[in-house]
């Protein structure tokens, strides 16, 4: 079993990676650093660089949070030679993550940088399927309620916290996966509340080198029905990705497998995210047995081309 510390002890760390750690016979969680959380019977730190001079037995640091502050522990458990993995979005920027990538080779350690998401029960069967086709038009709707995921979550609508693209990136990371070629984007409309930094609101435009049409809509602000859908028109058919990614639809039939703890409704979308969460650990520690680096950027560049070439409309204020 590998010594793990999880850095970040918030919501996302203990609904999804404290049991995906606990659930995996090759992780032990050795230790957590957080200014305020902390995991009952687990050996708990407040000060960073204390828990990496006191505990040599941790091999791994697990880093959960937002990305702008994420940075410098991220750096710090690079230069005390431990491996690391990243949660989503990778990074604030596309230069510090390529700052990290370089620190890990340089020590021959392993980085990781997650997007649950792509592990999501139909997105590998989504990729395998569209591996041979001829894309004509994408679209991405995702739709949801800010309140209800983010509630008062006042890091995301700071510079570096991503508004509604730390959602979107979600949806971003499996079509950069699933698709055979890659796009790029061409234009963007960013809508930004008048007493925010971040978008509450994203519409993409995106070019695709076989001139198939693709767009994208994000939106925060949905209080109805929560929609995390990708549909993907070929020359074989129709492709949906409902659910964010969990249920899949070729020419309108349901592609079902054996797995079905993976198959929800929106109303308990969050609740199966540890079945991703289990599935991040697996690659992390196959990463760590052979010194690999998983830094895949595509959909964080995708989000700073949004932001470098998309209009800002701005919108009434948002308040929780």
């Amino acid at each position: 079993m590998i010594n793990l510390a999880l850095a970040g002890i918030g919501e996302v760390a203990l609904e999804h990676h404290v049991p995906a750690i606990n659930s995996s016979s090759n992780w032990r969680l050795a230790a957590t650093f957080s200014r305020k959380g902390f995991i009952s019977g687990v050996d708990a730190y407040h000060d960073f660089s204390a828990l990496l001079r006191s505990r040599d037995d941790i091999e791994a640091v697990s880093l959960c949070q937002p990305p702008k502050p994420r940075l410098q522990y991220a750096i710090a458990a690079l230069q005390n030679n431990r491996h690391v993995m990243l949660e989503k979005p990778t990074g604030a920027t596309i230069s510090e993550c390529l700052l990290l990538k370089r620190m890990a080779q340089q020590n021959n350690l392993c980085l990781f940088a997650t997007w649950h998401s792509r592990k999501a029960h139909m997105v590998e069967n989504a990729r395998n399927w569209l591996a041979d086709k001829k894309l004509k038009c994408l679209h991405i709707d995702w739709r949801e309620d800010v309140r209800r995921w983010h509630d008062g979550q006042e890091w995301i609508w700071q510079p570096g916290g991503f508004g509604v693209f730390d959602p979107g990136i979600n949806a971003l990371s499996i079509v950069t996966y699933i698709l055979p070629d890659p796009i790029y984007v061409t234009s963007a409309r960013l809508e930004v509340p008048e007493n925010r930094s971040t978008p509450i609101a994203a519409a993409l435009t995106f070019g695709h080198p076989h001139n198939a049409s693709a767009t994208a809509s994000f939106d925060w602000r949905e209080q109805g029905e929560q929609s995390w859908s990708i549909e993907a028109d070929t020359d074989a058919g129709l492709l949906v990705l409902n659910n964010g990614g969990s249920e899949l639809f070729i020419n309108g039939e349901k592609i079902d497998t054996a797995a079905k703890a993976d198959t929800i409704s929106s109303d308990a979308a969050m609740n199966t995210l540890g079945n991703e969460y289990r599935r991040l650990y697996e690659r992390f520690y196959h990463l760590i047995q052979h010194k690999e680096i998983d830094m895949d950027l595509a959909p964080l560049q995708l989000v700073a081309d949004a932001v470098l070439l998309g209009s800002r409309k701005t919108v009434e204020a948002f308040h929780y």
